[in-house]
């Protein structure tokens, strides 16, 4: 597998995380009804994309923004959300500029690995390749939920994006 697929398809995932995130309205992105609030999904979508496009858990370098009154929310854990105040909610505009930060991260980070060495977490007892494609199914996943979340309460569609090319 050459890496710059895996580079165009990471682009992919996150660019239609990225319009989920852009499509939501406000009345859906903290909604207090959502057992999981729009919000989560997605800072836990990109906080994760980015964990694991880091060769390792020691040497992965958390977001600078953090959660205010929270500063321990998406360092050592994602913690519990649901102890944040209204206050305390990441943004519409801070979700897409980790986005942007981490769609900066996909090349080099792709690039620099060997795609037969390990995963470099112990929890993924397979490749640094295969970890390349669990981690664009997640992303694709956590996508999908918040697009078809949009289509659900607000007839909202969101284009499918075939390559990050």
């Amino acid at each position: 597998m050459r890496h710059d697929v895996i580079v165009s398809q990471y682009l992919a995932a996150l660019k239609m995380l990225r319009a989920a995130v852009e499509a939501c309205p406000e009345t859906l992105w903290d909604r207090s009804s959502d057992r999981n609030r729009f919000w989560v999904i997605a800072y836990h979508t990109v906080y994760h994309a980015h964990l694991y496009l880091s060769p390792s858990q020691e040497t992965f370098e958390p977001w600078e923004v953090e959660v205010k009154g929270h500063p321990a929310f998406g360092r050592d854990h994602l913690g519990d959300w649901r102890k944040l105040s209204a206050e305390d909610v990441y943004s519409k505009a801070d979700i897409l500029a980790y986005c942007d930060h981490v769609t900066e991260l996909v090349a080099p980070l792709v690039q620099a690995v060997d795609f037969d060495a390990s995963s470099g977490f112990d929890w993924l007892r397979f490749s640094r390749g295969e970890a390349h494609f669990d981690n664009i199914r997640h992303i694709q996943h956590h996508a999908g939920q918040l697009i078809e979340r949009l289509r659900q309460e607000v007839d909202q569609a969101v284009d499918w994006i075939a390559s990050g090319r």
